[in-house]
């Protein structure tokens, strides 16, 4: 679980001053403020004006103990505070050309050496000894121990006290002042932590979409330190899982119990509800993925639970305690329904045709049918048992009917399903122009949908008149897997693609038209390739936040270094491989990087050696430094990074994993320091796993699409060579997949723009290298609806004025000054002068030091209500 002030840092980067304070007599702190600002300043932070002089204020002993704080949190985002030592010390001047040289030296020292004879490969005498604690004998003349970091023979750690190990071997030192300088990333005051802990939950608990893993455990830890009155709790929170989280968290601490309890009957409106509560009272999680064992009530709680469940519509009781039987079942053994049925008759009727509950010759079975009977819309009685009669049912019968218009009027009982089954039921009616019927009902349904699964399938509507290739799932779990199938459905008429849209984003226009109205916006149009988050639960813990499917323009830097650290539990030896699968234009395979090839083409890709342990405290670390333009010019255009766990442990068991890539900005003068300033991205490797493709890196277009998807796996070791095919086929269904048929935030930010703000300013980046960019004014006209200002923004047509310049951030910046403005952007380097309202962007920038609230993507969404 992460320190508060770790969160708190992550999410609205502010640090909290309460160090000892200066004593009479205390030297000045002028030159220990220096060194700190200087090794924020080499990770890639800096202090804004109020913390400087609050840190400025503490004495010596204060301003040490915040500045190892400070420092040491923000290693922790970065992973800079584990030791990264790869196989090769000098990574990558040492590491050899010829790599299968290499593994036949290894061979032959593993097998024909003997101690206390001449060394089999140089014939030296008295240079072979053991390395501790694997034994293997090596020779101090063949094999160099400044160079090396672990066993040459079989690449696991060994003892640093090892005298195989030069303690002399020179060791990366520190980078020169202003080399591979990344965005500055600012730091504020923080005064309130109970207060801004608020603050940041608010923000979670308003997302649309259900929390990641890494947001779960954040929130879990802003809510420990909230205030016990729960007067700050929104009166809505939006996603089931996340309420039942947070109600859960709540009644498992004693503080805050008695005050969640009188929240309940308010807050649980479905039997699932009260399942997801029951999950994280118990110590699992809300999504039900893997239910905890249940752990006992006490006895009002428990009655007051039964009292939510059969208050329910009996209809929707029955099918939710059939949608989770086996968890239901676990709960009932705690709950006692049948206990006291006569109280809670319904609840009792749920739970006796969940466990088939024989209904003959007893008082509890009389009682039974005559609550059966009141609703036969919910229940039919089968001999001696009790059946359920499902909406689900009902629907699937009307799908497989001849009458399109009875499955329309059953799915629009629940307009989020409507949305959602909306492709399966247009094909049903097979018509070249969108029927006025269902045009009807989805005019009076949408503004009942959630704004999830609106922008998912308008998306994917958008392209349904186009012939289908192949079609990607990501199943529901704790980790991103994905399978992919031909598309065989038939194609749907394209004016039927175009009014259903339509009718869509009229719908998203105007519930933003409600929301609080700006002076300005500012969008980069490079947000067209960012695309709207969904299905957050299973994404990786990450330091920047893409949403899956996105594709980025690679950071600046000649050298594109991939980077993996883990640390194996203790008595079980863990092998991590870290690779790159290169393919060409149509995905065929052309070549790796990985432990069996150290070296691809003339150095173009580099791999710092096979470690095939990790044990504590140090663990251990590989990278692939990818030579962009030298990789390119050799044909290749895309390359997979991929990690494997060769020896088939789950990433779970780990107590320590993560991943990432740096940006090198010359290919000349690199060593094996772990640069934190360098550092784009890092993520956790976690879940029942053992592959992991984090993205795809596109060397033609210079950018990477965020993948976060983890493939299946089988017994055995796990490399390249045992998943080529997969893994080609999965990267071209992916690149594929992604291209089209998504919401993007370029959409999203310019509903918000048109709905809105009267004017809009668009960063727009050139495609031309070399050419500047512009700055493009949109003005809604007198004649012009919303509806015709978005499609005109959006569509980048006809602009009020077009101003080229090779600043235009500055133009930007200008533009929103002094005024209530709206800013999404990829990255924060436009910095308006005293402006008010909100901001999103992507990367880290000069935004974040000028006032403004700052937005995740989800919070973009959250605004659809």
């Amino acid at each position: 679980m992460p320190e508060l002030s770790t969160v708190l840092l992550r999410r609205l980067h502010t640090v909290y001053v309460d160090q000892a304070g200066p004593r009479p007599g205390d030297p000045s702190t002028a030159e220990g403020l220096t060194a700190l600002e200087a090794e924020l300043l080499d990770r890639g932070f800096a202090l804004t004006a109020p913390l400087r002089s609050a840190l400025a204020w503490l004495g010596p002993t204060g301003l040490a103990d915040a500045g190892t704080s400070l420092v040491r949190d923000i290693d922790v985002l970065l992973g800079a505070d584990r030791t990264h030592m790869p196989l090769f010390r000098t990574f990558p001047a040492s590491v050899p050309d010829d790599t299968v040289a290499l593994w036949l030296d290894r061979v032959f020292a593993l097998l024909l050496q003997w101690p206390a004879q001449p060394c089999v490969l140089c014939a030296t005498v008295g240079s072979v000894h053991p390395v501790s604690p694997c034994a293997h004998l090596v020779c101090r003349t063949c094999w160099d121990g400044a160079v090396y970091t672990g066993c040459p023979i079989c690449h696991r750690r060994i003892d640093l006290a090892d005298p195989f190990l030069d303690p002399a071997a020179e060791r990366p030192g520190r980078p020169a002042p202003g080399e591979s300088a990344g965005p500055l990333r600012l730091l504020g005051l923080g005064t309130d932590r109970a207060a801004d802990s608020v603050t940041a939950l608010g923000r979670l608990l308003a997302r649309r979409t259900p929390l990641s893993a890494q947001d779960t455990e954040e929130a879990r830890v802003l809510l420990a330190a909230a205030p016990a009155g729960l007067d700050w709790l929104p009166d809505d929170i939006p996603v089931r899982e996340t309420k039942a989280m947070v109600l859960g968290t709540l009644l498992r601490e004693r503080r805050t119990r008695e005050a969640a309890r009188a929240l309940l009957p308010g807050r649980l409106t479905t039997a699932t509800d009260v399942l997801r509560l029951l999950a994280v009272w118990s110590g699992g999680e809300a999504d039900l993925l893997s239910p905890p064992r249940m752990r006992s009530l006490p006895r009002p709680l428990r009655r007051e639970l039964l009292a939510l469940l059969d208050a329910l519509d009996p209809a929707l009781l029955v099918e939710d305690v059939l949608r989770h039987p086996d968890p239901w079942k676990r709960a009932a053994e705690i709950l006692h329904p049948f206990e006291q049925y006569g109280r809670h008759p319904r609840a009792a009727l749920a739970f006796a045709v969940l466990r088939g509950t024989d209904v003959r010759g007893t008082a509890l079975g009389e009682a039974l049918l005559a609550t059966a009977a009141r609703y036969p819309q919910a229940v039919r009685v089968d001999g001696s048992r009790i059946r359920a009669a499902t909406w689900t049912g009902r629907v699937e019968e009307a799908l497989r009917g001849a009458d399109p218009d009875l499955a329309l009027a059953v799915l629009a009982e629940r307009p989020g399903e409507l949305v959602r089954r909306l492709d399966h039921l247009l094909r049903r009616y097979a018509a070249d122009a969108l029927p006025e019927r269902v045009a009807a009902v989805l005019a009076e349904r949408l503004p009942k949908a959630g704004p999830g699964p609106v922008l998912s399938a308008l998306g994917r509507l958008r392209i349904r008149h186009l012939p289908g290739t192949r079609r990607v799932f990501f199943p529901r779990g704790q980790v991103a897997h994905s399978y992919t199938v031909d598309d065989t459905r038939a194609p749907l008429a394209e004016p039927v693609t175009r009014a259903v849209t339509g009718l869509f984003e009229r719908e998203l226009l105007r519930r933003l038209a409600a929301a609080e109205p700006y002076d300005v916006a500012v969008l980069d149009s490079r947000l067209a390739h960012l695309h709207v988050p969904s299905a957050e639960r299973a994404a990786a813990k990450t330091l920047v936040t893409v949403p899956k499917g996105s594709f980025q323009a690679l950071p600046d830097g000649e050298v594109l270094r991939m980077f993996l650290h883990w640390m194996e539990p203790p008595k079980k030896r863990v092998d991590l491989d870290l690779s790159v699968v290169l393919f060409d234009s149509d995905w065929n395979y052309a070549g790796l990087c990985d432990f069996t090839r150290l070296v691809y083409g003339r150095r173009a890709v580099v791999h710092s050696g096979d470690l095939t342990s990790a044990p504590a405290p140090a663990g251990a670390s590989e990278y692939v430094d990818i030579d962009l333009d030298a990789l390119a010019d050799t044909g290749v255009r895309f390359a997979m990074p991929v990690v494997f766990s060769y020896n088939n442990i789950p990433f779970e068991l780990l107590p320590d994993a993560f991943a990432g890539f740096m940006a090198l900005p010359s290919r000349s003068g690199r060593t094996a320091r772990y640069d934190p300033r360098t550092v784009r991205q890092r993520y956790d490797l976690v879940g029942n796993s053992r592959i992991h493709v984090p993205m795809l890196v596109d060397l033609e277009r210079r950018g990477f699409l965020w993948t976060d998807v983890h493939l299946p796996d089988d017994e055995g070791y796990h490399s390249v060579s045992a998943h080529q095919e997969d893994l080609a086929r999965i990267g071209r269904d992916l690149f594929q997949y992604f291209s089209t048929g998504r919401t993007t935030l370029w959409e999203l930010a310019g509903w918000h723009a048109a709905a809105r703000c009267g004017e809009a300013v668009v960063l727009r980046r050139t495609p031309r290298p070399g050419d500047p960019d512009e700055l493009w004014t949109y003005r809604r006209r007198s004649d012009e609806d919303t509806a015709a200002f978005a499609g005109r923004l959006l569509g980048l047509e006809d602009p009020d004025s077009v101003l080229p310049s090779s600043d235009v951030e500055a133009l930007a910046g200008a533009a929103a000054s002094g005024r209530s403005a709206l800013l999404a952007l990829v990255d924060g380097d436009v910095a308006p002068a005293g402006a008010r309202g909100s901001v999103y962007r992507l990367l880290p920038g000069p935004v974040d030091g000028c006032g403004l609230e700052q937005l995740a993507a989800g919070d973009l969404v959250s605004a659809l209500g």
